[in-house]
This record gives structure tokens, C-alpha cells and sequence, in this order.
């Protein structure tokens, strides 16, 4: 996004967006009717839910109406609903406060190859400082990790195993019911980042991942940023990685921030139910741009060509880089990824690439287009028109 040359009044930059968004993997547009249920939140009901007085108390009731709401959408109890400030913090929550709260039964612990930053940092934390073993499960070439490796993997002193639901780089699902399923039959907790498959997959209630913790984050369907949310099965009580105060039952400590909580819960009913990402349009137009692509000598499909997320796309490019084919692309008025967000302007060839087998130089040169509802065939014509161009003149064989 470019920004404004002139400031606006209060003094913050305005962004242009430029005509053609097709990163909605790394965030979604706040949406006007989500907005419209959070203000209230902003003005008349602004007190600190941990006050005893009557300012408080209204806050109180607001919080306790959007968690008994969002346990309503997710078929579970209040008490399994834990807010929290976002995805990452959700997953760091989920992974510390559970290995922390077990490990008096064992020390290892298992996840994938190709989870987010926030998952595997927190996994490989736990290894370098706090006296952990790790086993990395291996995934194929399209980025699947396979159930009877995690059978394999676990141990009796195995305490908690952690599959995503859906990759945020190249879209590809995993088979987290089954996956849950193994955990549970052998006594060990399963925690699915789910925070890419809400909004894009149908979704019944919290219980199909079969999983013991489910990370949810807001603004991957259209809620606001800073908002997040953990599934946390009862009587499973994990550690809080946020000391300081007996917020969400003791287990985050925080002020809640409940315009940002009833914005999530908005967001959730109206957008998860029924997937605000409209899969068929949105499939047609990723298998559209998947072909224009590999027709273009050199790129290559990342991904399950068909387990995948049916918003994204994602090929390497050989010849090229990451950061060049972003501003190239940007050049041309659209927004596109290298991967994840979280990690932007890394140079780090992608993670969940290497874990594929790719070799570090095309891991190095990623493209992910993420479309959404707002997109329009018209979009998906440009992006097809221009790709051609981009890459070779970052290739320099073209003018």
C-alpha cells in the first residue's frame, strides 16, 4: 500500500489501497456491520470489566454475553472460551501454557514442519530453554504431514502433538480430524492452529478438529486486528504465559479488550457459519491463476493441487527472488505475499518450502495470491495479463 502525501487532520498517514488485493491470508477488511456491533464498545460501554461498579458491571455483562455467544457458535462451554489479544498469542498459549502444565507426565513434544512462526518458535523455545525434545514431522511435496508419522512419532512421555488446519504460505490442509482422533486415543492433548480455515470451510462447531485446543484469530474473516481466542477442552488448564491479574478465569491476564472481543464474536457468526470466502468463485479463479502461471516457463505449483485452501494459490519462480517479485508486482498495483506476513522481508528462503524438498533457491523466490470476497474477475485478468511481464523482465529478458 502507498500512502498519502498529505496527513490527515489527527495526524495519521491515510493508505491508498492500490486496485487489486489479493493477500487476504495475511488480513481481511474490517467489515462495516462488524464495525457497527463494535463501537458501541468504544463509546457507551467503556468500563473496565473488572470493576465492581455499575460502569464495570456494564462492561462485565458485555464480555460475558460475547464469550456465552461465541460458546454458542462453537457448541462448547463458556469456560473453554479464552480471549486473547490474537493468533499468535492464542497459539503461544495454547503450546507454553500446556507443555508448562505437563510436564510432570513427560517432556516431548511433536508438531509439524510447516507450522506458523507462532506454533514452532514456541515449540523450538521450550527445546533450547526449558529442557524439551522436539520431533518434527515430516510433510510431502505438496506440504501434507501423514497420520501414521504421527503415530510414529508419539512416545508414552509425549504431552502434546500440534498439526495445523490449514497453511497460511501454500494452503494445503491437513488431516487434523484424524490426527485428533490418534491423540486422543493414545491420552495426548492435540492442538490445531485453525486461524487460516475459518471464514474459507465449512465449520459445524469447535469439536470436528477432534482437538483439545483450536487458535482462532479475528481479522482472518473480516474481524479487527488484536483479537484472538482459544478452545481450551475441559478440565486441560494451561499455564498462563501472561502474569498479573485473574483475567479469563486466570488463564490470560490482561484488561479485556472488548470492543476488539465483540468485533471477533460479530465477525465469527456472521462470517464462519456460512464462509464469507465464496469456495467455488474463489476455487475457479486459484485454478485459473494456477494455470496462467505454470504456463510461464520456470514457475512451479506449490501445494496440494486439491487439499488446499480454496482462496490460495501459491509457485515459486525460478530466476527470481521474493523481495523482487513483490515490488514488481507492487509496481503494477497488486498486493500479493511471499509467504507469511509475520515474516515479511525475511530473507530466509520460506520454511514450509524446505520442509516440501524445494531447494532454497526457489524457496527464496515464493508467490502467494490469497483472493477474497471483495475480488472481481476483472482482478484475475489483470493479475494474468501482467504475470508474464513481471517475470521476465526480473529475469531480464524482457523489456
Amino acid at each position: 500500500m502507498q500512502r498519502s502525501s498529505n496527513p490527515s487532520s489527527e495526524g495519521f498517514y491515510v493508505c491508498r489501497v492500490p486496485p487489486v488485493y489479493f493477500d487476504y491470508n495475511a488480513t481481511t477488511p474490517l467489515d462495516p456491520q462488524v464495525k457497527a456491533d463494535m463501537l458501541p464498545m468504544l463509546d457507551a460501554v467503556w468500563g473496565n470489566p473488572s470493576s465492581v461498579h455499575a460502569i464495570g458491571r456494564d462492561a462485565r455483562a458485555a464480555l460475558d454475553e460475547a464469550r456465552y455467544r461465541l460458546a454458542g457458535l462453537w457448541k462448547c462451554k463458556p469456560s473453554e472460551v479464552v480471549f486473547t489479544g490474537g493468533g499468535t498469542e492464542a497459539n503461544n498459549l495454547a503450546v507454553f501454557g500446556t507443555a508448562r502444565a505437563l510436564k510432570a507426565r513427560g517432556r516431548h513434544l511433536v508438531c509439524s514442519s510447516v507450522e506458523h512462526h507462532a506454533v514452532l518458535h514456541a515449540f523450538q523455545h521450550l527445546v533450547r530453554h526449558e529442557g524439551f525434545e522436539l520431533t518434527l514431522l515430516p510433510v510431502d511435496a505438496m506440504g501434507q504431514v501423514r497420520v501414521e508419522d504421527v503415530a510414529a512419532a508419539i512416545r508414552p512421555d509425549t504431552v502434546l502433538v500440534s498439526v495445523m488446519a490449514a497453511n497460511n504460505e501454500v494452503g494445503t490442509l491437513q488431516p487434523v480430524a484424524e490426527i485428533g482422533a490418534l491423540c486422543r486415543e493414545r491420552g495426548v492433548k492435540f492442538h490445531t492452529d485453525a486461524v487460516q480455515a475459518f471464514g474459507k470451510l465449512p465449520f459445524a462447531d469447535i469439536h470436528q478438529f477432534n482437538a483439545d485446543l483450536v487458535t482462532v484469530c479475528a481479522h482472518k474473516f473480516h474481524g479487527p486486528k488484536g483479537a484472538g481466542a482459544v478452545f481450551i477442552r475441559s478440565p486441560l488448564q494451561p499455564q498462563p504465559t501472561q502474569v498479573g491479574g485473574g483475567h479469563e478465569n486466570e488463564r490470560r491476564a490482561g484488561t479485556e479488550n472488548l470492543a476488539a472481543i465483540v468485533g471477533l464474536v460479530s465477525a465469527f457468526g456472521r462470517w464462519v457459519l456460512q464462509p464469507v470466502f465464496p469456495s467455488a468463485l474463489l476455487r475457479a479463479w486459484t485454478d485459473r491463476l494456477a494455470a496462467a502461471a505454470t504456463a510461464i516457463p520456470g514457475v512451479s505449483l506449490r501445494g496440494h493441487p486439491a487439499a488446499r485452501l480454496p482462496n490460495t494459490v501459491a509457485f515459486t519462480v525460478a530466476g527470481t527472488d521474493s523481495i523482487a517479485l513483490m515490488a514488481a508486482l507492487d509496481l503494477e498495483g497488486i498486493c500479493a505475499s511471499s509467504g507469511s506476513a509475520c515474516s515479511a522481508g525475511s530473507l530466509e528462503p520460506s520454511h514450509v518450502l524446505k520442509a516440501m524438498g524445494v531447494a532454497p533457491a526457489e524457496a527464496n523466490a515464493l508467490v502467494r495470491l490469497s483472493l477474497g470476497r471483495e475480488n472481481t474477475d476483472a482482478e484475475v485478468d489483470r493479475v494474468i495479463e501482467v504475470l508474464p511481464g513481471v517475470i521476465s523482465r526480473l529475469r531480464g529478458t524482457g523489456a
